[in-house]
């Protein structure tokens, strides 16, 4: 169990914590000192690196969390509410970066090659959107694991 909660939130860190990084401090800085045919090529690259581990994230933090889920409470049925919770809005955000990945992200690798600057800043804009709306899903299951117990009710 040790290692199934030690891999879990590493890998819950790595993701919510490079999401946060890039939101919070990489996007401002980058949009104010960086012109488009600067600025997407940055993004383009950072994201590679960076989903790299993001992949690693999306298959661990299931395969951990259900093992801990069976480990612990045999099964969804004698989990706790804020367990569910927390398994909802992990899928919610493993979607969200599927989506991410395979859409506006390839799209944005392709504009960038093609150096189609305005088609890049478009693609940029939907990545952020997606990346903000994670982000803050993913701090709110951080907030729902450490503290769900006391806040969400048994059933």
């Amino acid at each position: 169990m040790g290692l199934a909660m030690l891999l879990h939130v590493l890998s819950a860190v790595i993701w919510v914590g490079g999401m946060f990084f890039a939101y919070m401090v990489l996007r401002p800085v980058a949009a104010g000192q960086l012109e488009p045919p600067q600025r997407l090529p940055l993004w383009a690259a950072c994201f590679q690196g960076f989903f790299i581990w993001v992949w690693g994230a999306v298959i661990l933090l299931p395969v951990t969390g259900y093992w801990m889920l069976f480990s612990m409470f045999q099964g969804m049925a004698n989990a706790p509410l804020y367990v569910h919770a927390m398994q909802g809005l992990g899928l919610l955000m493993i979607a969200l970066y599927l989506w991410l990945y395979f859409g506006p992200y390839r799209a944005l690798r392709a504009t960038v090659a093609a150096q189609d600057w305005p088609t890049g800043g478009a693609r940029l804009a939907t990545i952020r959107r997606i990346v903000g709306t994670n982000l803050l899903l993913g701090l709110v299951t951080i907030t729902i694991a450490v503290a769900g117990h006391y806040l969400i009710p048994a059933a």
